[in-house]
């Protein structure tokens, strides 16, 4: 196999598991002569490290690494969490060389892995497969850069762009193979998020359904105005929920979202709408390494606005709707040149619907 192949199937083992939020996706094999001879992949926090799977040998007992190659797509830490460090086992077994796709920017590694390698007489490669393995750790490398969460932005919609008929229905637009897909992304994030106007128009579980079987996300609710009733559905079912208001919401009904369980979060601006930047800082505080937000309209256009959406999930039903229906609104762009560009990075066809994802413009 070429180095090219080898880190390829790194990343093919790092997409193995279905979620391991808030820790990276992290795959690495271990090769002589082009020949893997072990590998291993990271199940999520508090399970053992890819790096660590792949020298034990799991399924080579007899497994001998010394003057082996590494090869791993995130950077091997050095630091001690729920599991010991990386770098010094792969010094220990005796790998002669370590390829890297790209650093880790978690300021308790950052480049002191390769570095501690190259300085234990390693051969220290970083850069193959690089822009592979950055998109499928996204969230995960934005989360550690900035410090805020990374914002997915899904909608489902209509072929001419609505996302509701002009009778508020939306119910529905996309197939049940975009709606099966939806629920496996819910699980795979760290919280989910949509506006009052959605409560409102759908009364949504929020859940990643089977409930059970996925992990189930924090549920956000933007409520700038305190409209959302303590009814909901989704304050009635079990789990975290975190209603992020302004102080235009009744002290009486934040005490009511309060007793159904909630956790409410006043965050203000002078125009009683929530600052958007500011709550992605919160969640990103609070472990929430990806959040999507699933609308509607109007929060999706503040999102928009606001240049918050650091990827896009469209799913598009085989439908026309026509005028009338809700879409996103108005984003203050009079020129072609104005517009918000994004870059795409995958179409997939799901049964009669296309999913397109794109991420943000170079």
């Amino acid at each position: 196999m070429t180095e090219a192949e080898l880190m390829e199937r790194a990343l093919e083992l790092a997409r193995l598991p279905r979620w391991t939020s808030p820790n990276p996706r992290v795959g690495c094999v271990i090769a002589r002569d082009g020949a893997v001879i072990s590998e291993g992949h990271h199940e999520g926090s508090g399970t053992p490290h890819a790096e660590r799977e792949a020298l034990r040998g799991r399924h080579s007992p007899k497994l001998d690494a010394k003057g082996a190659t590494l090869f791993v797509n995130l950077e091997p830490c050095l630091h001690t969490g729920k599991t010991p460090p990386c770098a010094p086992q792969i010094i220990e077994a005796g790998i002669a060389r370590v390829v890297i796709a790209h650093l880790d920017p978690d300021p308790r590694v950052n480049g002191r892995g390769a570095q501690m390698l190259k300085d234990r007489g390693l051969e220290v490669e970083v850069g193959l497969l690089t822009d592979e393995a950055e998109r499928l750790n996204a969230p995960y490398l934005h989360h550690r850069s900035t410090g805020r969460s990374f914002l997915t932005l899904k909608l489902a919609m209509s072929l001419d762009g609505r996302l509701s008929a002009p009778d508020g229905s939306s119910r529905w637009i996309t197939g049940q193979a975009s709606r099966d897909r939806v629920q496996t992304r819910r699980a795979e994030a760290d919280a989910v998020m949509v506006g009052a106007g959605t409560v409102l128009a759908d009364d949504p579980s929020l859940t990643a359904r089977p409930v059970g079987e996925l992990r189930q996300p924090l549920r956000v609710i933007v409520d700038g105005r305190g409209s959302v009733p303590p009814d909901a559905r989704t304050l009635g079912l079990p789990g975290d929920v975190l209603i992020v208001t302004t102080g235009d919401a009744s002290q009486e009904k934040q005490t009511a979202w309060k007793e159904t369980g909630a956790e409410v979060l006043p965050l203000d601006l002078s125009d009683g709408t929530v600052p958007l930047v500011d709550l992605l800082s919160e969640l990103g505080r609070r472990s929430v390494v990806e959040v999507i937000c699933e609308g509607g309209g109007t929060l999706a256009t503040q999102i928009l606005q606001a240049e918050v959406a650091d990827r896009l999930e469209f799913y598009i039903g085989p439908v026309i709707l026509g005028s009338g229906g809700a879409g996103i609104g108005s984003l203050g762009i009079d020129a072609i040149g104005e517009g918000k560009r994004f870059r795409l990075e995958h179409t997939e066809r799901l049964e009669d619907d296309v999913l397109l994802v794109l991420g943000r413009s170079a």
